[in-house]
């Protein structure tokens, strides 16, 4: 399956079905009366967020969605049929923006989500709505109201707990591959990595989700290679991984280079917690190992962790610095739908 995190999509809520001017007429009933039905409502247009999603690649093969409209009404008080409601199922994390591609209308987070993005036309009134004492043969009826049509973009930032940043061949992707069940492709050239990847990763009896984007470059924020394309992916995660490739002559510019790339994207990036590794050390020897993670240190004013993708060497080491990065961030969390919680529950009218 291809993966797709963007995605246009037409949609178009159905009218109203019109009212009816009737009048009974039988045999033998001398005062008929009116009896024209009210027209049915038209059907809206609704986006759930569903699990075994991971893309919106469906959209690329359909792009309008239009609910039913409602019929007109009918003779002998008859009320014409409801529309029916189309539904956009769509991956968790999805975001729905507006035509602008700025205005968000919906983020879909939790399974089960539902929103409703386009409200189906009211059915007009029959001639039987508008029966008097002063007007007991009315000869009017409303018709329905229309539909809403609407464009509206669709985005996917995939959920994930942990996510990788780092310039292109830093090693990310062989570290998903080598801490979970994920394939993503490795090779030894750049940007092997072309959409992003999810892995679910385990330690310690505890698991969690990492996300492997595409590497970036400097001037990624302008647009430059992928440019900042897939970021978005890394917005809800709890903690960013920041691989930074040992055997990279310029190893301090590139650890820059990334700062400076999510800094430009967006601050909820920047002041997100990072867990800064020094990658590639099978590679280096014990003496290069020690000198190039204090001059990291030194740059960072962090601590510098030391790990081989390919030998696993570190590797568990880091899972254990990532989960509790991931239990602050959801105790954090809690304390806040608390705290929360007391401030609305603290008036009462």
């Amino acid at each position: 399956m291809k993966f797709l995190d963007l995605a246009k999509v037409y949609i178009r809520s159905g009218g109203g079905g019109g009212g009816c001017v009737s009048f009974r007429r039988e045999k033998y009933i001398e005062y008929g009366g009116p009896d024209g039905g009210d027209g049915g409502n038209g059907g809206s247009v609704w986006a759930e967020a569903v699990e075994g999603l991971n893309t919106l690649i469906d959209f690329r093969y359909q792009q309008h969605f239009f609910a039913k409209s409602g019929q007109p009404g009918m003779g002998n008080q008859r009320t014409g049929k409801t529309g029916e409601d189309i539904v956009l199922r769509v991956a968790v994390g999805t975001e729905i923006l507006d035509e602008d591609q700025e205005t968000v209308i919906a983020d879909l987070t939790e399974v089960g989500q539902r929103v409703q993005l386009a409200r189906g036309g009211n059915g007009g009134w029959g001639n039987l709505h508008f029966k008097s004492a002063t007007n007991q043969a009315p000869r009017r009826a409303n018709p329905g109201q229309e539909g809403v049509e609407r464009t509206i973009w669709l985005r996917l930032k995939l959920i994930a707990d942990v996510g990788l940043l780092g310039l292109p061949n830093a090693g990310k992707s062989t570290f998903l591959a080598a801490t979970s069940n994920a394939r993503p492709k490795v090779a030894d050239y750049p940007f092997t990595t072309l959409h992003p990847n999810l892995g679910v990763v385990g330690v310690d009896n505890a698991e969690f989700v990492v996300a492997d984007i595409p590497g970036l470059i400097e001037g990624a924020s302008e647009g430059r290679g992928l440019g900042d394309l897939f970021l978005g992916h890394v917005e809800r995660c709890a903690v960013l991984l920041h691989l930074v490739d040992g055997t990279s002559g310029t190893l301090l510019e590139d650890y820059q280079t990334i700062v400076n790339e999510i800094s430009n994207y967006a601050d909820v990036l920047a002041e997100k917690p990072r867990v800064i590794v020094l990658n590639k050390i099978d590679s280096l020897d014990e003496e290069e190992r020690v000198f190039l993670k204090e001059e990291l240190e030194t740059v960072t004013n962090a601590p510098v962790m030391l790990m081989s993708g390919a030998s696993q060497e570190g590797t568990t080491d880091v899972l254990r610095a990532l989960r509790a990065q991931i239990d602050e961030n959801r105790l954090r969390i809690k304390a806040q739908e608390e705290t929360q919680d007391e401030e609305d529950g603290s008036w009462q009218p």
